[in-house]
């Protein structure tokens, strides 16, 4: 499966933006999707994830209540609605993709599909 993921920008604190992750090649449907960050100078972290066959979501605590992640199976879409950005969310955001993904998905190292990252700023 090959991902894209598109929507990042420049953003002023407290605002939203909409990331979206475009499959081809495979039927996301099938696989669990994550959405991981990495800032300058630090690890790449895990940010929301959503299973393939439960619609089970999980969260980093850092953006849960802020972040949802969603679904949309028939553009073979996930996207990630961020709200309330504050300039901690800096960084680049890459969606990731594991077949038949049901656990262990806040492990960057399970997923062996990985998007081209798209940049998000936010200025205080």
């Amino acid at each position: 499966v090959q991902l894209q993921a598109s929507g990042g920008g420049l953003v002023q604190a407290g605002g939203s933006l909409r990331l979206s992750c475009a499959a081809s090649g495979r039927t996301l449907s099938s696989y669990a999707v994550g959405w991981f960050r990495q800032a300058p100078g630090k690890e790449r972290e895990f940010v929301a994830a959503s299973t393939w066959s439960t619609g089970a979501t999980y969260y980093a605590d850092s953006v849960r209540g802020r972040f949802t992640i969603s679904r949309d199976n028939a553009k073979n879409t996930v996207y990630l609605q961020m709200n309330s950005l504050n300039p901690e969310d800096t960084a680049v955001y890459y969606c990731a993709a594991r077949y038949a993904g049901n656990s262990d998905l806040r492990t960057a190292q399970r997923y062996p599909y990985w998007g081209q990252g798209t940049q998000v700023t936010v200025s205080s």
